[in-house]
């Protein structure tokens, strides 16, 4: 048996312009809270898919979402300006 394998992959695979930029890893660090607080609120649903939630659940759905909501509006606070809007 053959493989066919496409040339592209391999051409393109370790170009320098696949690599993060450092503003887009400053970026992903500013928004790492949100996403571990999101990440919380995804596991505690996917607990409760296969079963009835208890109370315990629904308070554990409940504070991830309240954390959830607290690390967006803590983003949306800090985050830096965008580039040429505003003075």
């Amino acid at each position: 048996m053959k493989h066919i394998v496409t040339v592209q992959d391999t051409v393109t695979a370790f170009a320098e312009w696949m690599e993060p930029t450092a503003a887009e890893l400053d970026g992903i660090e500013r928004e790492m809270p949100l996403i571990l607080a999101q990440v919380d609120l995804l596991d505690a649903q996917i607990i409760t898919m296969d079963r009835t939630p208890t109370e315990l659940d629904v308070r554990r759905i409940r504070r991830a979402r309240r954390r959830v909501l607290a690390a967006g509006r803590e983003l949306a606070n800090t985050a830096a300006p965008l580039p040429g809007v505003g003075a």
